[in-house]
C-alpha cells in the first residue's frame, strides 16, 4: 500500500539525502524567511530586518535538524536581484548549510542564480522554481544551464485538471524541457491549492514517484495556513494543532520534501515530521521487513530499542554503528 514500484532516485544537497524508498529518508524541511508578512522584515525596500532574530532562527532550525536527524534548509523570498543578493550575503555568514532561492519572477531568478555563482555556491543552492506559468521554459533551462545550476524545484499542476492525474501530466510536459537541463536534483513540487486538495498532492507525489522516481512534495504550509477561519474558530493554539497535522500527514504520504512556510513556527513542525518519519519506517518494515539504512533517521535516535526489536540486535547495529539500545 505505502512502499513504491520502480526504482526511486536519492538526490543529494549538501549533506542532505532528498527521495529514495518509502520511508528510508525523513523528508526535507524548507523554510522560508523574508516573505510577504515577516514580522523580522522591516523594509523590502532599504534590505532592513532584525538580523539578530533572523540569525537566531537560522540557528534553532540547524540544531532541531541535528536532533531530529530531519534535514532543513532555508528558502529566502526576495522580489528584486539586489534583495536576494543582500538575503544571501546574510545567510552565508550565518551558516555553512545548503540554502534556497524563492523569486516569483524569472529574471531575478535567474540574476540571482548567477550572483551564486559567482561566488562559487552553485552546488548548495536550490533554485526555486520551474513552474507551468513561466513564459520562457526552454530559455530558462538552457540558461540555468549555462550558470551551471545543479538543484531545481519543479512545479506540476494543471488548472484544467486539479486531479492527481493532473499532476503526473503536467510533470510530463514540463520534463520534455526541463530534462535539457542536465540537473542532478529535481525536486517535483506538486502544488497545494487547499488543505483538502493537498491529499491529491500526495497522490500525485506517488504517480510521479512510482512512474519516474523523482522525489516529491509539496508546500503543505499552503494548505494549512491559507485557511484562515481555522484561527478565527479555534484560536493560535488550535491552528498550531491543525497546521503541524496537517503537515504531519503530507510528510507521511510520500513527501520527499515539505515546504512548512515560516521558519518561526520550526518549533512545532520538526517534532510533527519526527512523528510521521517514523510512522513511514514502521509502515515499510511491515511491507518489506527492512528498517531504514539511514543512520541518522529518527527511528534510530529516538526508539532504537524498538526499532532492535524490529530487526534485530545484529541489524541495527549494522546500520547505526554502534550497540543496540
Amino acid at each position: 500500500m505505502f512502499t513504491l514500484k520502480g526504482e526511486q532516485k536519492v538526490c543529494q544537497i549538501g549533506p542532505f539525502k532528498i527521495g529514495g524508498p518509502f520511508g528510508e529518508n525523513p523528508p526535507l524541511l524548507i523554510s522560508s524567511m523574508f516573505h510577504n508578512g515577516d514580522r523580522i522584515l522591516e523594509s523590502r525596500k532599504d534590505h532592513k530586518f532584525d538580523h539578530a532574530k533572523a540569525a537566531e532562527f537560522i540557528k534553532v532550525q540547524a540544531r532541531l535538524s541535528a536532533q531530529t536527524g530531519i534535514p532543513a534548509l532555508v528558502a529566502m523570498v526576495a522580489s528584486s536581484t539586489e534583495e536576494m543578493k543582500y538575503y544571501i550575503d546574510f545567510f552565508t555568514d550565518q551558516s555553512d548549510l545548503p540554502f534556497g532561492i524563492d523569486m516569483w519572477v524569472q529574471k531575478p531568478r535567474l540574476e540571482a542564480m548567477e550572483y551564486v555563482a559567482a561566488r562559487g555556491m552553485v552546488e548548495r543552492v536550490l533554485y526555486n522554481s520551474i513552474t507551468p506559468w513561466d513564459k520562457d521554459i526552454p530559455d530558462q533551462v538552457r540558461a540555468l544551464r549555462e550558470i551551471g545550476v545543479k538543484h531545481v524545484v519543479v512545479q506540476a499542476f494543471d488548472e484544467n485538471n486539479q486531479m492527481p492525474s493532473g499532476r503526473l501530466s503536467a510533470f510530463e510536459k514540463l520534463m520534455e524541457q526541463v530534462s535539457q537541463g542536465e540537473f542532478r536534483t529535481i525536486l517535483v513540487d506538486t502544488a497545494a491549492m487547499n488543505l483538502p486538495a493537498t491529499a491529491f498532492s500526495c497522490l500525485g507525489n506517488k504517480l510521479i514517484k512510482e512512474k519516474y522516481g523523482w522525489p516529491t512534495g509539496v508546500a503543505s504550509s499552503n494548505g494549512t495556513f491559507m485557511w484562515k477561519e481555522a484561527r478565527e474558530m479555534w484560536g493560535q493554539t488550535g491552528f498550531a494543532g491543525m497546521d503541524a497535522a496537517g503537515q504531519a500527514l503530507s510528510a507521511l504520504l510520500w513527501s520527499d520534501f515539505i515546504f512548512y512556510g515560516p521558519i518561526t513556527v520550526a518549533p512545532r513542525i520538526f517534532p510533527a515530521i519526527v512523528s510521521a518519519s517514523l510512522f513511514q519506517a514502521t509502515l515499510s518494515f511491515e511491507e518489506t521487513k527492512h528498517l531504514p539504512k539511514n543512520e541518522n533517521h529518527p527511528i534510530y535516535n529516538y526508539f532504537q530499542k524498538f526499532a532492535s526489536s524490529l530487526g534485530g540486535k545484529e541489524q541495527i547495529e549494522l546500520v547505526h554503528g554502534g550497540s543496540a539500545q
